[in-house]
């Protein structure tokens, strides 16, 4: 992207704020003006002076023109901090606008996209995080700058450069002739740090990634006494990154003094010219003046230059990365029209197949039914793909190939909401969002009343435990015990109440009363409903009405416990292994026990 295009970008963000923006290009038009009055007062107030001292005034004759001075100044003062605080309120203003209008357009296009988009290795936690921020950070902070910064320093500039051409040609020329020296070199500096810049921007994501991923597996890393290891593979991170960024600092302090020195030389070409043509009865003494201050205002955005460079190369770096994840079309969830009144739940799988984002071929000519009021069972060792079949179930992803329809109708035509609504799930690990407990369980049904989520609470025994803590329903949600945790997913289910259930390993967090409980409770939510059931649970599967056994991402058998059982194929070595890791023999003998 150049910066063009960037403001192109820009545009709708910066449209409903034209009104300020205007405001704003007045206030720096006006501040540009006012920025003039110093070299005039000084040049007037020199020569005033100079011609006093010719004429042997006393100090007594003087005291008009000193509150003369005075007088003008402070008032230019005053009208200068007015514009001052406008610009600065108003373009800062502009800047938080747009910045919330981006952080809400982005949150609105990560919210629509689908599941494949986060499966994406470039799209991992801190790598999405890190584009964000540091997209929003950067473009706002060119808005910013052109509001706050460029337009009053530039305006500035080309006033005091017309007052010098207009006193002066050829000290005019002079200060004019510095300026695409300047130019030249910051537009060589910002060309050698380009491809820096993305390396940076690339391993920033890499280290912020890295943290995230250091947090989440705290547990780990300490039961196993890695933290050392993990210590050395973060500062082999942080070294890669320190380099590209002393690399950054040693480039910018060079060119730096490049322009400073450039600069300089036109200070002292302007104090020899007007020298001259003081010498030479051309200008007044108080010209000397006038001029370096006029040329210090014709300079005063070179000097801040280096630094709207470097953010502007941030703006080109990072909102590359921003505008891919807001453009990124091909990631947002499809959904169909078709809203049915009831859903009933009856799917049909033919002959389907589905590979991940990342060429992993997950299921291979998947033919089953699972019919309505019937608890269906997946069963299979891991990678067998049953997760990957529920995730069809749901539409977080589509089918490659094959049929996949739900009562009669092919889910891709269903409207996404709508079967979401109709679908309840709990998995093994469920998300616990910031916020207290009865907001937790209220994500199953936003409407419901305080009395309905105690009696969700209830039915996932759940209940009597909230209140033994302090704060009861308003206690803190991800400070409870991973089976608290779980409980309180499976009285969203219960708040939902929904036509089509889908477990996987909802018990595996639970003791074994809560099991039971629990167990006991979705027994009775089970009825009349499509049950769709991942366990390991031994009395899970038993109780099934149907038993689908997968292996390697295909159907192998399918039936009743018995039926499979007596076949003694992959669902008998299953159960078989299930039956000898419970120990069920010694379990069986305990019972004989008088």
């Amino acid at each position: 992207m150049n910066i063009w295009s960037i403001f192109k970008r820009l545009q709708p963000f910066v449209k409903p704020y034209r009104g300020l923006i205007y405001f704003a290009l007045l206030l720096t038009l006006l501040g540009s003006v006012t920025a003039q009055v110093n070299p005039w007062v000084l040049r007037y107030t020199v020569d005033t002076i100079q011609e006093m001292l010719d004429k042997h005034f006393t100090i007594q004759q003087g005291y008009p023109l000193l509150l003369e001075i005075t007088l003008v100044l402070c008032v230019k003062e005053v009208i200068n901090s007015f514009i001052t605080f406008g610009q600065k309120f108003y373009g800062e203003k502009i800047r938080i606008n747009i910045s919330r209008d981006l952080s809400q357009e982005v949150v609105s296009r990560i919210l629509s996209y689908q599941m494949a988009f986060y499966a994406d290795s470039e799209n991992q936690k801190g790598k999405l995080q890190t584009r964000i921020d540091r997209g929003i950070e950067s473009l706002t902070k060119l808005v910013q700058n052109f509001f706050i910064d460029i337009l009053p320093l530039f305006a500035n500039s080309i006033v005091a450069l017309i007052v010098m051409f207009s006193a002066n040609f050829y000290v005019g020329l002079v200060a004019l002739m510095i300026l695409p020296i300047y130019f030249w070199i910051s537009y060589v500096q910002a060309d050698k740090l380009q491809g820096v810049r993305r390396k940076l921007k690339y391993q920033r994501e890499n280290k912020s990634n890295g943290i995230i991923n250091l947090i989440e597996s705290i547990v780990v890393i300490k039961s196993f006494v890695r933290e050392k290891y993990e210590e050395v593979k973060q500062y082999g991170l942080q070294l890669k990154l320190t380099d590209l960024q002393l690399t950054t600092r040693k480039t910018n302090f060079l060119f730096d003094a490049i322009k400073s020195f450039v600069e300089q030389i036109g200070v002292v070409l302007i104090i020899i010219l007007t020298a001259y043509l003081v010498l030479d009865r051309q200008i007044s003494i108080g010209a000397i003046m006038f001029h370096i201050m006029l040329f210090n205002n014709v300079s005063a955005p070179i000097r801040q230059l280096h630094r709207i460079y470097d953010e502007m190369n941030d703006a080109l770096t990072y909102s590359e990365g921003f505008f891919e994840i807001l453009d990124n079309k091909r990631a947002i969830e499809k959904s169909g029209t078709y809203k049915p009144t009831q859903i009933k739940g009856d799917y049909l799988l033919k002959n389907v197949d589905f590979t991940y984002p990342n060429g992993t071929k997950a299921l291979q000519d998947i033919s089953i039914e699972i019919e309505n009021g019937k608890t269906t069972a997946l069963v299979g060792l891991s990678g067998a793909g049953k997760s990957t079949l529920i995730n069809l179930l749901v539409k977080f992803y589509t089918p490659d190939s094959g049929q996949l329809l739900l009562d009669n109708i092919d889910l891709a035509k269903y409207d996404t909401q709508i079967l979401r609504d109709d679908v309840g799930m709990v998995l093994q690990k469920n998300h616990i969002f910031k916020g207290n407990i009865e907001e937790n369980i209220r994500y199953g049904n936003m409407d419901a009343s305080k009395e309905q989520i105690i009696e969700a609470a209830k039915q996932a025994s759940l209940h009597e435990q909230v209140m033994e803590l302090p704060d009861k329903y308003e206690s803190d949600a991800q400070l409870l015990s991973g089976g608290q945790q779980q409980r309180i997913a499976i009285a969203r289910l219960f708040l939902k109440n929904p036509p089509i259930i889908i477990l996987d390993e909802p018990t595996a967090s639970l003791d074994a009363i809560a099991t039971e409980q629990i167990k006991n409770s979705l027994d009775a939510i089970k009825k009349g409903r499509t049950v769709v059931i991942i366990s390991h649970s031994l009395s899970q599967i038993i109780d099934s009405d149907e038993i689908i056994v997968m292996k390697k991402g295909k159907v192998v058998e399918q039936g009743v416990h018995l039926d499979l059982y007596e076949k003694q194929g992959v669902y008998r070595e299953i159960f078989d292994a299930s039956a000898r890791s419970l120990n069920l023999e010694k379990i069986a003998k305990t019972f004989d026990i008088d």
